[in-house]
C-alpha cells in the first residue's frame, strides 16, 4: 500500500513565497470543469473542487486550460470560471493562474486583463492557435499580451498548436522579459537541459503528468498537473519525492501511478481524468461536445488503472 500516506501540513513550498514571489511554482492543478446533466457549468461544484484541491496538496489551480474545456465555453462562462476560481482559491490560501489562450494576441490580452481584474497572480499563454505561426508572429503575440502587466507562463504544446516553443525561442522570449516560466508539454525530457542553457533563470514547469520524475530530476520547479483532480494527495507525495530526488520513494509511486498519468498526454485525457475522478469519489461528470465518451476499450483501460491505484491506497 505504497500510496496510503497522510498529508503533512508542511508539504510543499512555503505559501508566503508562492503568494508573493513566484506563485506559478509548486503544484497547480489544471482543473477539470464540472457540467451538469444538461451541459451547464456547475459553478458551485467547481468552487468546492478548487477548495478541496488546495486543502489536499495543490498550491493553486490553473483554470480555463484544455482540461477545463475552455474552447467550449461562452465568454460569460469563461469569465465566471476565473472569478469563481479566484474567490475559492483565495479563501483556501491558494493562487490562480488562468489560461488565456485565444486565436490572436488581442483576445489573449483581453483575457489577461480580465484575469488581473479578478485577482489572478499570473496567466498561462499558448502561442496563437488559429494557425501555425512563425517565430516572428509568436514573439509579437507574447509582446502584446505582456502589455497587460501580469507574469506569463508560456505553454509549449506543439501537438495541439503546431507551434513548437523551442529552447532557442524560449530564450528569446525570456530575454525580452516576456515570460517567467514555461509549461513544457513536448514530452521530451531532454529539453530541460537545453532550456536551462538557452534561457538561464526561466522556470521550467512540468506540463505532462507522465514525465514528472524525469523533469523534476532535470530541474523543474513546478507541475501543472492533471491527475491531481482525482488523486491529489498521492500526486503531492510523488512530486515532493521527485523534487527532492528521493528515488526510493518516488520511483515505486511513479510506477504505480504511471498507467494513469500517461493518459494526460492522450487525446482523451479529459474524459479519462473525469472518469478517474468519479471512481475516486469526486464528481467528474460529462464533457461538452465535441468530446465524446470513451470507447469501451478506453474506459476499461482507465478503470483498470484507476482501480489498481485505489487498491494500492492512492488518494
Amino acid at each position: 500500500m505504497i500510496c496510503n500516506i497522510a498529508l503533512s501540513p508542511s508539504v510543499g513550498p512555503d505559501p508566503g513565497d508562492l503568494m508573493t514571489t513566484k506563485p506559478w511554482r509548486g503544484i497547480l492543478t489544471a482543473t477539470a470543469l464540472p457540467f451538469d446533466a444538461d451541459g451547464a457549468v456547475d459553478f458551485g461544484r467547481y468552487a468546492e473542487h478548487v477548495t478541496w484541491l488546495i486543502r489536499n496538496g495543490s498550491d493553486g489551480v490553473v483554470c480555463n486550460g484544455s482540461l477545463g474545456e475552455y474552447q467550449t465555453l461562452t465568454q460569460e462562462e469563461r469569465a465566471q470560471v476565473v472569478e469563481t476560481a479566484v474567490s475559492a482559491a483565495k479563501a483556501a490560501g491558494g493562487v490562480v493562474v488562468p489560461g488565456v489562450a485565444a486565436y490572436g494576441a488581442q483576445e489573449s490580452r483581453r483575457w489577461t486583463e480580465q484575469a488581473g481584474e479578478a485577482g489572478a497572480v499570473a496567466v498561462m499563454l499558448l502561442p496563437p492557435n488559429a494557425y501555425r505561426a512563425d517565430e516572428r508572429i509568436v514573439i509579437e503575440h507574447y509582446r502584446e499580451v505582456a502589455k497587460a502587466g501580469l507574469p506569463i507562463v508560456a505553454y509549449n504544446n506543439p501537438y495541439d498548436t503546431k507551434v513548437d516553443l523551442t529552447p532557442s525561442l524560449l530564450g528569446k522570449l525570456y530575454g525580452e522579459g516576456l515570460i517567467v516560466a514555461v509549461k513544457e508539454f513536448s514530452g521530451d525530457a531532454r529539453r530541460a537541459y537545453e532550456i536551462a542553457e538557452e534561457a538561464p533563470g526561466l522556470d521550467l514547469i512540468i506540463g505532462s503528468d507522465d514525465v514528472v520524475l524525469e523533469l523534476a530530476i532535470g530541474g523543474a520547479v513546478g507541475w501543472i498537473a492533471g491527475y491531481t483532480n482525482a488523486l491529489p494527495v498521492s500526486c503531492r507525495e510523488l512530486y515532493d519525492a521527485a523534487m527532492s530526488h528521493d528515488l526510493s520513494k518516488a520511483l515505486p509511486l511513479y510506477k504505480t501511478l504511471h498507467p494513469l498519468l500517461r493518459w494526460d498526454a492522450k487525446t482523451e485525457f479529459v474524459q479519462a481524468i473525469k472518469l478517474s475522478m468519479d471512481m475516486a469519489g469526486r464528481y467528474g461528470g460529462p464533457c461538452r461536445p465535441p468530446r465524446l465518451p470513451l470507447t469501451p476499450e478506453q474506459e476499461a483501460a482507465v478503470r483498470k488503472a484507476t482501480e489498481a491505484a485505489l487498491a494500492a491506497g492512492c488518494r
